[in-house]
Parts: C-alpha cells; sequence; structure tokens
C-alpha cells in the first residue's frame, strides 16, 4: 500500500525528512523493489520561497495551505514551531477523521494536547528525529499508542527510517529524550568547532582540521554502534600509560567537560518540559 504523506513545515528538520523520503523512492524505484514502502509526497509552507525551492528540487506536491494539504493526506507530519501549532491545528481541524493519522516532531507537545483541540477520535504519533536525517544518518525516536495498528506502524517506522535509525520509547520519556537526540547535533558540532579550532592554533588548514575532526567523531561514534563496548573501554583503548591521550583526557576532567554536557542536557530538557507545560496549561 502507498501513503499520502504530507508535511506542514518545510523548514530545517521537515526539510531534511521530505528530502530523505524522496531519496528512498528513487532508489527503491530504481532497485525495481515491489517490497519497499513507497510513498507519496506533498508539503505546505508558510515560507512560500522556500516551499518552491524545495519543490523544485525534490519534485514533491506542492500544496496551497494547511488544510489542502490535511484533506488530501494519510499521514500528515506536523513540523512547525510550537509556537504555531495551535493556528495550525485549528485550520486543518474540519478535516481531521479517524482515517487520518497525525505526526508530530514538535518538541515537548504530548499527545493529549492534540486531542484536546482535535478531538478524542484523533490519531497521534509523537516523534523526535533530528537534523542528520539530512544525510540518511538521522536518529527518530516514535511514541505509539494503540490506535495506530501493526500496518501503519510499520509504515511510518519505513517512512523514518529513510532518514537513518528509528527506536521506540514510551510517550513520557519524549521530552527527557530531546537533550540525548534531537538538541544533540548542536553540541558535537561545537565539539568539532573546538578540535579544529586548537588544529588551527597547532598550524593546520582549517579546512583540513573541520575534515579531521568530523571523521574522528564520525568514526568514533561507529566504534560505539558497531563494537557494543562501553564507551569507556573504547576510550581506555586509546589512553596508553603516560600517553598524550591520557593528558588530554586528565585536562577534560579537570575543566569539567563531562558535567558540562550533563547540565547542558538537563537545562535542554528543562525547556522540553516547559514548553509542553505551558500549551498544556492554555
Amino acid at each position: 500500500m502507498s501513503y499520502k504523506v504530507g508535511f506542514i513545515g518545510a523548514g530545517n528538520m521537515g526539510g531534511a525528512l521530505i528530502k530523505s523520503v524522496v531519496r528512498f523512492n528513487k532508489e527503491a524505484s530504481n532497485n525495481g523493489s515491489k517490497d519497499q514502502q513507497l510513498f507519496s509526497v506533498s508539503a505546505f509552507d508558510i515560507n512560500t520561497e522556500l516551499l518552491k525551492k524545495l519543490v523544485s528540487e525534490t519534485d514533491i506536491i506542492e500544496e496551497t495551505s494547511a488544510l489542502s494539504l490535511a484533506k488530501n493526506c494519510d499521514i500528515i507530519i506536523l513540523a512547525v514551531k510550537p509556537q504555531y501549532c495551535d493556528n495550525v491545528l485549528e485550520e486543518i481541524k474540519p478535516v481531521i477523521t479517524d482515517k487520518k493519522i497525525i505526526v508530530s516532531i514538535i518538541v515537548g507537545l504530548s499527545t493529549q494536547y492534540f486531542k484536546n483541540i482535535l478531538g478524542s477520535q484523533a490519531r497521534i504519533v509523537r516523534t523526535m528525529p533530528n537534523t542528520p536525517a539530512l544525510v540518511g544518518e538521522g536518529m527518530t525516536l516514535i511514541s505509539w499508542n494503540d490506535s495506530i495498528n501493526e500496518d501503519e506502524r510499520k509504515a511510518i517506522s519505513k517512512l523514518f527510517s529513510c532518514s537513518g535509525r528509528v527506536e521506540e520509547l514510551e510517550e513520557n520519556l519524549m521530552s527527557e529524550v530531546t537533550a540525548l537526540t534531537g538538541s544533540s547535533p548542536a553540541y558535537v558540532f561545537m565539539l568539532i568547532e573546538a578540535m579544529a579550532d586548537a588544529a588551527v592554533k597547532s598550524g593546520i588548514q582549517r579546512k583540513l582540521a573541520y575534515r579531521l575532526a568530523a571523521q574522528a567523531v564520525l568514526g568514533s561514534a561507529k566504534m560505539v554502534l558497531d563494537t557494543g563496548k562501553h564507551p569507556a573501554e573504547l576510550k581506555d583503548m586509546v589512553c596508553s600509560p603516560a600517553g598524550t591521550t591520557i593528558e588530554a583526557v586528565s585536562t577534560l576532567e579537570q575543566e569539567g567537560f563531562r558535567n558540562a554536557i550533563i547540565k547542558a542536557m538537563d537545562e535542554c530538557t528543562k525547556k522540553a518540559r516547559e514548553i509542553g507545560r505551558k500549551k498544556s496549561d492554555k
């Protein structure tokens, strides 16, 4: 079965997901695979210039409003900022039936929040993707409820797997995971930038420094995923007695590297919870 998937919001995250699905469709079509789930993709964004550019790049269907998109699609993906969500939901409410599925990628907003506006019959799936979806290395968490059947779960999981890995998570942890996956690419980019700055300080050209730092991060992450070893064990493999790496690790510990990461993630989680509370209190 082919699903009509519509994205309301085509910014950084929505655009990344759209491009990943389009790429998947092309690869499946070129391979002639009958087993792959194909998706018909459409999008709407109030930024018409952004939307037209995306349409020209991907050949998706351009919708003229959120309402028309919701009317024409089976799966409606909400990829807007939390502050705009109320207005979008009020606009599409007249066409939301129990045949349609609303998939939210919006931080902090609970399933109940959507039902409060759309009605108890609304079927909601809550997700948390991240921007590495743009290069096929995203991480998406999905929270289900009983209104979504097995075939629909498979389709939505496949939809997000176009952009990388997919894991299931209880809804009460979706705000908590924001800091771990949704926002964490920003921390990693800062790490890469800082590593490159230090390399430039030592005399290495900046573009080369960025490539080397990024590859080091990519390779290290792959070691964690592929070996299944504890990060501490992998760290110990690099730290020779009286060597260079242990000096660097010692300095990071002295400067509070771990604690800074933990504190930053705690603040990120607090903000996600705050967004949810503000919407719930309305």
